[in-house]
């Protein structure tokens, strides 16, 4: 039976001494028994100084470098070995008993090897934070959306979504998972670098058939944008390149199809971009599918050793549903 103490909180940080400042008393109020850890990405603000100083029994994971999200916690986990991983960012502020629902999932469900609780926003916690919300699904064509936020559009929390859910992909913001299943999975694609790296080990655990589950009764609340807001081009780069990179990889039929119709949504995307008079995010679209072009022997190798499954998707089109038929709740 898995307890608190088998549970390692791991926090990447990369120059957040303001953010540990901040988050770090809740998770340590909150978190009993827990493992809590710091997997620092070669900050130079003095915030593992800081760590150190102020809270001891906390451990402290050291990589050589900033390899973003993906690399940092791949080098952190190897040092790791209890039974389950939290990827929590650094600007997250849990809540009491936030664990407690997850662990009794992974104790009573064997297949479930990826959970995330409720992720409401902390500027305005009467709503779903972007990043995550009330746990992820993908269109056809590999385009992300959440109970609770499709787009742009974020929905109130009246308790619609305090229940237990089957969903295809869970937020890197606060992502528990099986260290087995994590090493199984051979962890994330560190060409991601940073954004979507979690969709793509999502789906890469949905093709080997573990199971990705919500649970409503755990609830934290996120920032949201700390490294890289939305009003950042290099963020729209690294979503649409990567949503390129998690499709190609991951979809189990019909691939040059559903990759051309892809593009050519990417390129009204990036053409309304233009008409906005906004340069940068039509440049950063340009960019993302240059480098999808690069990348394209690399990706096939991974396409190539990896299985593949039917039903990744519940929504043909989530861009023809929210900007043509006006959907804006799940």
């Amino acid at each position: 039976m898995l307890q608190t103490k088998d549970i390692a909180i791991v926090i990447l940080n990369w120059n957040g001494k303001a953010l540990l400042e901040q988050f770090l008393p809740s998770i340590i109020q909150y978190s009993e028994n827990a493992l809590i850890y710091i997997a620092d990405n070669a900050s130079d603000d003095n915030s593992v100084l800081f760590v150190t100083e102020h809270y001891p029994s906390i451990k402290i994971i050291q990589n050589s470098e900033n390899g973003g999200y993906a690399k940092g916690y791949n080098d952190a986990l190897k040092h790791i070995e209890a039974p389950l991983l939290c990827l929590l960012n650094s600007d997250i502020e849990v809540t009491k008993n936030w664990l407690q629902p997850i662990l009794t999932e992974f104790n009573t469900e064997q297949n479930t090897a990826i959970i995330q609780p409720k992720i409401l926003d902390y500027k305005n916690k009467t709503k779903f934070e972007y990043a995550g919300a009330a746990g992820g699904f993908i269109d056809k064509y590999g385009y992300p959306y959440c109970r609770g936020r499709i787009f742009d559009s974020i929905e109130e929390d009246c308790g619609q979504y305090n229940d237990k859910a089957d969903i295809f992909w869970a937020s890197g913001a606060c992502f528990f998972i099986r260290n087995s299943v994590f090493k199984d999975l051979d962890g994330f694609d560190e060409s991601y670098f940073a954004h979507m790296e979690e969709i793509d080990l999502c789906w890469r655990a949905f093709n080997k058939s573990y199971n990705v589950s919500y649970i409503g009764t755990s609830t934290v609340f996120h920032v949201g944008g700390a490294t890289l807001n939305n009003t950042n081009p290099k963020k729209t780069y690294l979503n649409f390149r990567n949503s390129l990179f998690t499709l190609f990889k991951n979809v189990h039929s019909n691939l040059l199809l559903k990759i051309l119709i892809r593009m050519l949504l990417d390129g009204i995307a990036a053409l309304r971009f233009l008409l906005q008079f906004k340069l940068a995010f039509f440049l950063a679209i340009l960019k993302a599918h240059y480098s999808f072009y690069y990348n394209l022997p690399r990706l096939l190798k991974h396409r190539k050793k990896s299985v593949k499954r039917r039903g990744y998707y519940h929504t043909t089109s989530i861009v023809w549903s929210y900007f043509v038929k006006k959907q804006t709740k799940y």
